[in-house]
């Protein structure tokens, strides 16, 4: 995120990534706050006047109260409806990917399937999200080849229907994707996930999951893991 403040009482917000975009609304945006990581100091109650801009350049404005100053930035507490918000941030970005895909879609519909499983090594954004919604997993593991694969294009792979062992596999495997909340959510909520996995990554997971899990109809043994690890913290 790069923070710069333009005038007395205002500032522009650049979110960089979409995995940045999901983890702002998650952590802040839904409960219509903002956290303003940057060196200045502002005081409270003062009313800012916030430009952000989301990874595709669409925008919204915000009108925003200073609540409290964090070791790291400013906390605000913002107006309006978050997920409007987050729809303007990505407006621009989806009319253009759809625009870029719909080219791509009618580039690869007379592609063979060997063909795509060649593609999806070296395929750009626009081809990968539609190589994405393959129903061949041979097509979805070459995917996870290509070295500019994204993080929110993993939780995409992450929650196909076709996800098979080998998929979840190389996902497990791979730290970077880990590391990720969104991966893991992704992988714990799709009944194809090899249980295992499942299990494995359920201790990862913040208590409010781990909850939701417990209260769901998923997997049985999932759902007496979670309950058995809220328990456990009692």
């Amino acid at each position: 995120m790069k923070v710069k403040r333009t005038a007395s009482a205002a500032f522009a917000v650049e979110l960089e990534s979409d995995e940045e975009l999901r983890s702002e609304h998650r952590t802040n945006l839904q409960f219509n706050a903002l956290r303003l990581p940057t060196d200045e100091t502002v005081p409270l109650h003062t009313t800012l006047l916030v430009t952000l801009q989301g990874p595709g350049g669409g925008q919204a404005f915000v009108r925003g109260t200073v609540v409290a100053q964090l070791p790291d930035g400013i906390a605000l507490a913002i107006e309006g409806n978050p997920d409007e918000i987050v729809a303007r941030l990505t407006e621009t970005q989806r009319e253009g990917e759809e625009q870029t895909t719909q080219s791509s879609w009618d580039r690869m519909r007379g592609l063979s399937q060997m063909e795509k499983l060649l593609l999806a090594v070296k395929a750009d954004r626009s081809e990968r999200a539609i190589l994405a919604q393959d129903n061949d997993p041979r097509v979805l593991l070459s995917l996870l080849r290509n070295p500019r694969l994204t993080v929110d294009e993993v939780v995409r792979v992450a929650k196909s229907s076709f996800l098979n062992y080998q998929i979840a596999d190389v996902i497990g495997k791979t730290a970077q994707w880990m590391s990720s909340l969104d991966v893991r959510l992704a992988l714990i909520h799709n009944a194809k996930t090899p249980p295992a996995m499942a299990l494995r990554i359920l201790p990862t997971l913040p208590e409010l999951e781990v909850r939701t899990i417990a209260r769901g109809g998923m997997n049985m043994a999932l759902k007496q893991a979670a309950i058995k690890q809220l328990q456990a913290k009692r």
